[in-house]
């Protein structure tokens, strides 16, 4: 895509209300061209193999195919950007973080549908972004897939000694990462080493209730005290228990997101 071109996108939507919407917010922005509106996932994959837009704005759910079904269906050749559009789903939402796969909550935000053309103007003037978003949506569909079955943890069990300690999720204040170790530290700040993935574990843990501030730490929402402006877009988030995290830049929108924003 060179610069001057608008950016093509394709609604998919069951709902003919939030399509509407959509295409309102849209219709606003002059580097945005609506090339097709569809209201289940089967209409969607035949309009994208027909139309091959930049991006499509794909309902998460939709009769006939829903909006995973539909991205299953396309080969890699045929795979547009993809930015998920869903009312609250934990299992996906988290799927999404942890994928860096984008995702619009429901009801849309003007300035958030703005900072998804920006994300996807970006990501296409990238030869290899194709194979990327390909990749992307195959780990978050497998992701979304296994978090469902397994669901979300109640509890962390640790190693003490000759013990297994079983630490409740919601005394949980903070997870960081140290190369292969996770060091977890709870509301009354003990402090706890468990040898795991912290994308494994953030897969298991509640979106609701944790955030991602960088690729190292994960935080519990509640037991934030205070988050002070950093230069650069970026933000130092400290702990209830005393402990300080900085996030990082593309962390720092979900951040704004998920707890900055009234």
């Amino acid at each position: 895509m060179t610069e001057s071109r608008r950016i093509s996108i394709i609604i998919a939507d069951d709902e003919r209300p939030a399509r509407s919407f959509l295409r309102a917010l849209l219709e606003e922005m002059s580097d945005v061209e609506v090339l097709a509106e569809s209201e289940n996932g089967a209409e969607a994959v035949d309009a994208i193999r027909k139309l091959s837009p930049d991006l499509v704005l794909l309902d998460l759910e939709m009769p006939v195919k829903g909006g995973m079904e539909a991205v299953r269906s396309l080969s890699s050749e045929e795979m547009p950007l993809v930015a998920f559009v869903t009312a609250f789903d934990g299992f996906a939402v988290q799927a999404f973080e942890v994928n860096a796969v984008d995702y619009l909550l429901k009801p849309v935000d003007a300035e958030r549908l703005r900072e998804t053309i920006d994300r996807a103007k970006e990501r296409l003037k990238d030869g290899s972004w194709r194979a990327t978003e390909s990749e992307n949506l195959t780990n978050v569909l497998d992701d979304y897939e296994q978090v469902r079955r397994e669901g979300f943890l109640e509890r962390i069990p640790v190693r003490d000694k000759e013990d297994i300690i079983l630490i409740p999720v919601t005394e949980v204040s903070s997870v960081s990462a140290d190369g292969e170790l996770l060091h977890i530290a709870t509301v009354a700040n003990t402090r706890h080493i468990i040898n795991h993935r912290l994308k494994d574990l953030e897969l298991r843990l509640d979106p609701s209730r944790f955030v991602r501030l960088s690729r190292s730490a994960i935080v519990a929402i509640d037991e934030v005290d205070r988050v002070t402006p950093l230069p650069g877009g970026t933000y130092a988030v400290m702990m209830r228990n005393g402990l300080e995290f900085q996030s990082s830049r593309i962390q720092s929108r979900l951040l704004r997101e998920r707890i900055l924003r009234i």
